[in-house]
C-alpha cells in the first residue's frame, strides 16, 4: 500500500493506549520511520518508566529522536520543534513515510502545525521560580487554572517547570498560554490516528506493576548520578518522581515503595484524562478502538479515505 507524496501520519492518544506498535507496524507496512512525540522519550536512559519500546520490539524499524537528551536538560518544545519538523524532512528526502507517535499534545501539535513559540522573560521567570520554590506547584497550578484552565487541564499540578512558563507566557502576552495555539492545521499532509479504549485504567496498574517487575527501581538508581533528583524536567516525570522520593542520594530504601507505586498508577490514571481532553479537541483526529484485533487493518483503511 502507498500513501499520498509527504504526506505525514501521526499516532496519538492517551498513554498505555498502544500507540507505538500501532506506530512500528504502519511503519513496517508503509516503509516508514518513526519520529518520537513523547517528551520524556527523549531522555536517555529513561526506557522501562517511560515504556521505551525495546530495539529488538522495532522490527527493524528506524526511530529517530530517542535518546536524544542528557537527564539534566530542561526540556524545550521550541526546540523539540526543530528537530522533529528535520527528521520528517529527511525521512521525506528518502522517499519514506514520516510515522510521529506519542502522548505529548503540545510537543505533536509543535511539530505539525503552525505554531510559534512566545519569547522569554529572565526577570518573569525568576520570580515564579522563586515562587515555586516557596509555595509548591499545587499553588500555582491553582493560578494557572483560574488564569487559563485549558492550559491548567493540561499540566499535571506537580510539573512546576511547565507551571512556570505557561504563567510566564500569560504575564508576557497578556493572553491565556492556549489562546496563543493557532487553528487546528497542519503544515503537512497529516492524518492523525488516535487510539483509545474502554480498558485504560486497567492497563495502567498492569503497566505500571510490570515496570516494577522490570526493574523501574533499579533504573532511577542508575540515573541518580546523572542528576535525575535536580532535573528540573526528568526528575518530575510520572513514575520517576515518586519512586525517587522512596530513595536517598545513595538509591537506598527510606519510603515506601508500595505506596508510591499506588501515587504512580493514580497520578498516570489523571494524566490519561488529561490526554484525553486535548486530543479530543483536535476535530482532526480519527478515533479508533485499540481492543479492536483488526487494527492495523483498520488503521491502513482510515489513510486510504
Amino acid at each position: 500500500m502507498s500513501v499520498a507524496d509527504n504526506r505525514v501520519i501521526a499516532v496519538v492518544g492517551p498513554t498505555a493506549a498502544g500507540k507505538s506498535d500501532l506506530a512500528v507496524a504502519l511503519a513496517d507496512r508503509l516503509d516508514g520511520e518513526v519520529v518520537n512525540a513523547d517528551s520524556m522519550q527523549l531522555y536517555a536512559g529513561m526506557d522501562i518508566g517511560t515504556a521505551k519500546l525495546p530495539s529488538d520490539e522495532r522490527r527493524g524499524v528506524e526511530h529517530h529522536l530517542l535518546d536524544i537528551w542528557p537527564i539534566g536538560k530542561s526540556a524545550a518544545v521550541a526546540e523539540y520543534q526543530v528537530l522533529a519538523r528535520l527528521a520528517i524532512a529527511a525521512i521525506q528526502d528518502r522517499g519514506r513515510v514520516p510515522v510521529l507517535v506519542g502522548g505529548s499534545g503540545l510537543y505533536l501539535r509543535g511539530a505539525l502545525d503552525n505554531l510559534d513559540f512566545p519569547g522569554e522573560s529572565p526577570e518573569i521567570r525568576a520570580r515564579l521560580y522563586a515562587e515555586l520554590q516557596q509555595l509548591g506547584p499545587e499553588t500555582l497550578h491553582a493560578r494557572l487554572a483560574e488564569q487559563d484552565p485549558l492550559a491548567a487541564a493540561a499540566i499535571l499540578a506537580s510539573n512546576g517547570r511547565r507551571i512556570v512558563r505557561a504563567l510566564e507566557v500569560i504575564e508576557l502576552t497578556g493572553a491565556p498560554f492556549t489562546a496563543r495555539m493557532p487553528a487546528f492545521e497542519s503544515i503537512y499532509d497529516t492524518v492523525q490516528i488516535g487510539l483509545d479504549r474502554d480498558d485504560l485504567d486497567e492497563r495502567v496498574e498492569l503497566r505500571v506493576h510490570r515496570m516494577m517487575a522490570l526493574g523501574f527501581l533499579g533504573e532511577i538508581r542508575a540515573l541518580l548520578p546523572r542528576g535525575l533528583r535536580t532535573s528540573p524536567t526528568a526528575g518530575k516525570a510520572l513514575g520517576y518522581a515518586q519512586l525517587l522520593a522512596c530513595l536517598d542520594d545513595a538509591g537506598d530504601v527510606v519510603g515506601n515503595v508500595d505506596e508510591a507505586v499506588e501515587q504512580t498508577i493514580r497520578g498516570t490514571r489523571r494524566f490519561v484524562r488529561r490526554q484525553r481532553s486535548w486530543f479530543r479537541r483536535d476535530p482532526r483526529v480519527h478515533w479508533l478502538d485499540a481492543a479492536d484485533p483488526r487494527l492495523l487493518d483498520t488503521a491502513l483503511s482510515t489513510l486510504k479515505a
